[in-house]
């Protein structure tokens, strides 16, 4: 098996835009490592990935501490930085309540070096641990480095499993406009969400996540794609370690390619990570 090293600024499954071509090169029509290079599906489903997930946490955080310190400018945890984002709460139909976290309107530099801008609308039926409780997450004027986001989606409370782990049902239906007339991707996805660490706590540098589930989507080109985690993906939510995944397996699949498979690897806290294409394993670095 060949293995290359590659950098990227996009995409966990992007690494084909950025192989290097020898001095003598390949014949495109003979070697599939040259003529499959699926850019644009790859990096807009990591996109819309990356901008659903981070939905579901900034919803944690808020719903848990009433806070959101870990997308603000402070590192602080549980401490409100009114510099970055404001968080409102009406609890006035208690137990259920409308949580509010509104990053203003100019681009705010956030801990995982993403520009947000706009609000994000909470709805909780009930309290956030109880079971059925549901999250509505609605985006209202909503950017994400400079993409509008748009849609809806819900996080419903299943209880605890036989582990006596908290499980949690994410459904999404989101549009994200791109910047600068670049197109519209469209995201579906139905993922679980069990809550393996930090349950105990309110502290959320504690807790780790295992994903499972799949997602399918048109790219901004208006090309489809689907994807399945075949391997549970862990998110651990410390420090320093929440931006990446830190294991697991996703098979992504773009419309007439090849399948492309993405190992998270063995749960070190780091920004690497293997997929693997007709064959060929490329170690990448996540963005």
């Amino acid at each position: 098996m060949k293995t290359k090293h590659l950098t990227l600024g996009l995409s966990i499954v992007a690494i084909v835009l950025t192989s290097t071509f020898s001095s003598c090169r390949k014949d495109k029509m003979t070697d599939p490592e040259e003529k499959d290079r699926d850019t644009s599906s790859a990096a807009d489903q990591s996109l819309a990935s990356t901008t659903v997930n981070d939905m579901t946490s900034i919803a944690d955080e808020a719903g848990r501490t009433y806070s959101v310190s870990s997308f603000k400018t402070t590192d602080t945890e549980g401490i409100l930085s009114t510099s970055c984002a404001t968080v409102t709460v009406d609890s006035s139909a208690a137990p259920a309540r409308t949580i509010t976290v509104n990053f203003g309107t100019s681009n705010c530099l956030c801990n995982d070096g993403r520009y947000r801008r706009g609000v994000l609308e909470f709805s909780f039926t009930g309290k956030y641990r109880d079971s059925l409780t549901v999250i509505t997450v609605t985006p209202q004027s909503y950017f994400v480095n400079d993409n509008q986001v748009t849609g809806t989606k819900s996080i419903t409370n299943k209880g605890h499993n036989t582990a006596n782990h908290l499980v949690y049902e994410i459904n999404a239906n989101i549009q994200i406009i791109k910047a600068n007339g670049a197109g519209t991707i469209s995201w579906q996805s139905i993922r679980q969400r069990e809550w393996v660490a930090g349950e105990s706590t309110m502290i959320w540098s504690d807790d780790v996540y295992s994903v499972t589930g799949n997602a399918s989507g048109t790219t901004a080109n208006g090309n489809t794609f689907t994807s399945v985690i075949t391997t549970p993906l862990v998110r651990n939510m410390a420090i320093g370690c929440r931006k990446h995944f830190v294991s697991g397996v996703l098979e992504h699949t773009p419309a007439g390619k090849a399948t492309r498979y993405v190992d998270y690897g063995n749960g070190a806290c780091d920004d690497q990570a293997t997929v693997t294409i007709n064959g060929v394993t490329y170690t990448i670095t996540l963005p």
